[in-house]
């Protein structure tokens, strides 16, 4: 079995920061909009669709505003990013081949595991967003991490935190497990009914639990 992770709000603690960093930048070209309300509306999504969705909304958005946001993103991440509680032991006693499934660009997701002590238990089976034609919640981005990793959509299990990634990875054909242990998810009343109902087997909160809970039939 493979097993895909999701980066940001599964083995990173991103989601908080990303947010906030986000709706600075947003603001700032006069799209008024918090950290909270970017989380719900933005979080699991590929950022051009984030891009164009503003300026579908009349707001010109310049040409340089992701690579912008990414130099952003990754200073605040190098001075307050922590990995997800419970993932370091998780991963060192995992056995199965795994990778990450990110809607974050490649750069990113290096820096966010980097950061974290995260990146030698992944690499080089890092996937983005920007390596398929559509981002989560289309298929896309699974299938293709499971055709590099040489295995069949059935034979995957996929860890997610938001119902974009639960979605993708239900239209792959796959089975996924909701986490909602995340500082964005505790803040939100019924996450992780939100995850159940976009089609997650479970949903749990503690990522030590997660060896027990592949091991389940």
């Amino acid at each position: 079995m493979l097993l895909i992770f999701d980066c940001d709000g599964v083995l990173v603690d991103s989601e908080m920061i990303a947010s906030r960093v986000l709706a600075g930048q947003l603001s700032a070209l006069g799209y008024p909009i918090t950290a909270k309300q970017c989380r719900e509306r933005f979080t699991g999504k590929w950022m051009t669709d984030v891009v164009n969705l503003v300026r579908g909304e009349g707001v010109e958005v310049p040409d340089d505003f992701i690579e912008t946001l990414k130099v952003k993103d990754r200073e605040a991440f190098q001075r307050e990013l922590k990995p997800m509680a419970g993932v370091l032991e998780m991963v060192r006693e995992l056995t199965h081949d795994r990778c990450v499934a990110s809607s974050g660009p490649i750069v990113k997701i290096e820096t966010t595991l980097g950061v974290t002590g995260l990146l030698p238990f992944f690499k080089p089976h890092l996937f983005s967003a920007g390596m398929v034609k559509r981002g989560k919640p289309a298929p896309d981005l699974f299938l293709h991490a499971a055709n590099a990793m040489d295995r069949a959509p059935e034979d995957c299990l996929v860890i997610e935190d938001s119902t974009a990634g639960v979605t993708g990875a239900r239209r792959a054909g796959m089975r996924v497990l909701g986490f909602a242990g995340a500082s964005h998810a505790r803040e939100v009343a019924n996450y992780g009914e939100t995850l159940m109902a976009a089609g997650a087997e479970i949903v749990f909160d503690d990522m030590t639990r997660l060896p027990d809970l592949i091991k389940s039939p």
